[in-house]
C-alpha cells in the first residue's frame, strides 16, 4: 500500500480495520486515474463498483429532463463512492460522477467486501457508519436544493469547491465558469449572473475569468444557513 492509498484509507471509515481485515478488503485492488472534467461513471450503469478517492476531487451530478445538472456530493480524498452499489441487488447507477480536478480512485472488489460485511462485524460496522453518513448528507442537500435560494445553493458550493483551491491576496480561489456555476446549483447562467453580482457588491467574492475568489469566507458561511451543520 504506497503513501497517497494509506493517507487515503485513513481519512476514511475503513481506518480502524485490523491491518489483516484491510488487508484482504484491498486484495485485488487497482487504482484508476481520471483527468479534470472526465466522467468516472455515467447514470444508468448496471455494474457494481466500489472505490475509494485516494487523491483528486470528484463530483456527483444529476442530470434533469431538461439538461440541467445539479452536484449533490463532493467526494474528497477518504470518500468511499458505490457502496450501496455492493448491495444493490437491483443495481442502477442514478447519477454522473466527474472529476473536477486530476483524481486518482482505488478499486475495491464487491465480492469481497460483501463476503467481509457478510462474516466480520467490524467491516459491517465501517461499511454502516459510511453509508449513514451519506444519507445523512443526501437529506441535507435536498433539503437546501428544495428550500433554499439560489444565493444560499451558490454559497454552499463556492464554499465546497473553495476549499481545494489555492490563496490568493486573502482570498480562496475557485476556478469554476459560471456555466459549471449554474449547472451545480441546477439554475440557469443568467440567475448566477446576478448572483454573483450581489455577491461582488457586497465585498464577498471576486470574479475573474473562468474563476471566482471568495475573500469573504465567513460572510459566505452565513449566506448558507439554510444547512448550518453541513
Amino acid at each position: 500500500m504506497n503513501a497517497r492509498v494509506r493517507a487515503a484509507v485513513d481519512a476514511s471509515h475503513l481506518r480502524d480495520l485490523p491491518g489483516d481485515v484491510l488487508e484482504e478488503l484491498l486484495t485485488g485492488a487497482v487504482t484508476r486515474r481520471v483527468p479534470t472534467g472526465v466522467m468516472a461513471r455515467w447514470e444508468g450503469d448496471t455494474v457494481p463498483l466500489f472505490e475509494l478517492v485516494v487523491t483528486g476531487v470528484v463530483r456527483v451530478l444529476v442530470t434533469a429532463p431538461d439538461g440541467r445538472t445539479m452536484t449533490v456530493r463532493y467526494c474528497r480524498p477518504g470518500a468511499l463512492m458505490g457502496l450501496f452499489s455492493v448491495f444493490a441487488p437491483q443495481f442502477v447507477l442514478p447519477a454522473n460522477t466527474q472529476a473536477l480536478v486530476d483524481a486518482e480512485l482505488l478499486k475495491i472488489s464487491p465480492e469481497i467486501t460483501r463476503r467481509l460485511a457478510v462474516h466480520d462485524g467490524r467491516v459491517a460496522m465501517a461499511l454502516l457508519v459510511d453509508l449513514s453518513e451519506r444519507v445523512q448528507e443526501f437529506v441535507a442537500e435536498l433539503t437546501g436544493s428544495a428550500f433554499g435560494t439560489v444565493r444560499q445553493r451558490v454559497a454552499k458550493h463556492l464554499l465546497d469547491m473553495a476549499s481545494e483551491g489555492m490563496s490568493e491576496h486573502g482570498g480562496l480561489v475557485v476556478d469554476v465558469t459560471q456555466r459549471e456555476l449554474a449547472d451545480a446549483v441546477g439554475t440557469v447562467r443568467e440567475v448566477v449572473v446576478r448572483v454573483l453580482r450581489q455577491l461582488r457588491e457586497d465585498g464577498v467574492v471576486r470574479t475573474q475569468r473562468d474563476r471566482i475568489v471568495v475573500i469573504d469566507p465567513a460572510r459566505l458561511i452565513h449566506e448558507k444557513g439554510w444547512n448550518p451543520g453541513s
